[in-house]
Parts: structure tokens; sequence; C-alpha cells
């Protein structure tokens, strides 16, 4: 017996976003190409989140030696602190993920394989706004295509 998907909304929008990223990228080139656009998105991200916040860190620092008090203002350092350790604690594990894509990018398939991935891309991710997955999703009572009119 198979285990029912999860409901909630978190789940419902992660499926949809699931199911349009197969729909939209059904080759594996496309594939490779969407996760390494986003893994270097991620990287510039939170490379830049983290260097402002180090500015952020050298501007307080600065204060607190012209003013000599260390009273909210050390809070306020510590989140920050503990904030660019997580963050550069994340951009490590992206260095480490990259490492490995780079070879996932060393696959190549025959274009007749990539037929094979597109076939399989529509049986998964099947288009939510086609006519009979509509019908199926009333008469399941299922309706992740639509929002809640709650």
């Amino acid at each position: 017996m198979t285990e029912e998907p999860c409901q909630c909304s978190d789940c419902q929008r992660f499926y949809r976003e699931h199911d349009r990223l197969i729909r939209e990228f059904p080759t594996l080139k496309e594939q490779q190409e969407l996760n390494w656009a986003s893994l270097q998105s991620f990287r510039t991200l939170c490379g830049k989140v983290t260097e402002d916040l180090q500015k952020s860190l050298a501007m307080i620092d600065d204060k607190q030696e012209k003013d000599n008090s260390e009273d909210s203002i050390q809070l306020s350092e510590l989140e920050i602190s503990d904030t660019i350790c997580e963050l550069e604690n994340i951009n490590t594990y992206l260095f480490a993920i990259e490492a490995l894509m780079e070879k996932i990018f060393d696959t190549k398939v025959s274009k007749k394989l990539d037929t094979k991935f597109k076939e399989v891309a529509g049986e998964l991710a099947p288009d939510p706004l086609n006519i009979d997955r509509l019908i199926l999703n009333r008469l399941f009572h299922q309706t992740p295509d639509f929002p809640n009119k709650n």
C-alpha cells in the first residue's frame, strides 16, 4: 500500500514546482543546466549577503571603538557573527555540491536517450492544465492544480 502524499500547502507548492521543472526541462542536459544555474545563483546570493554582513560587522566594530560602549551593540554583533558563520558553512557545502555536479556534466547521452527522458518526464509530470488531468483531479477530489478557495 502506498502512502498518500502530504496535502499541506507547502508540500502542494513543492509538488507543483517539482512537476513544472520536469515539464519545462525534460532532458538530461536541461536538468544539468538548471541545477548548475540554481547552485550558482544560491552561491552568489549567499556570498553577497555574507559580504554585506561582514561590512556591517566592520562598521559596528568601528563605531564601538569610537564610542567605547558595549551595550546593545554586542548582541547585534554576536547575531551578525553567528549568521556569517552559518552562511560560510552553507557556502562550503555549496562548493562540495559544485564539485559533485561537475562529474554530472561529464555525462553525455545520445539523442535516443534524450527522447526517453522526455517520455518519462511526460509520465512523471503531465501538464496540469490537460483536460483529462483536470477531470481526474475533480473525480478524485484532489485539486492540487487549483488554489484553495478558503
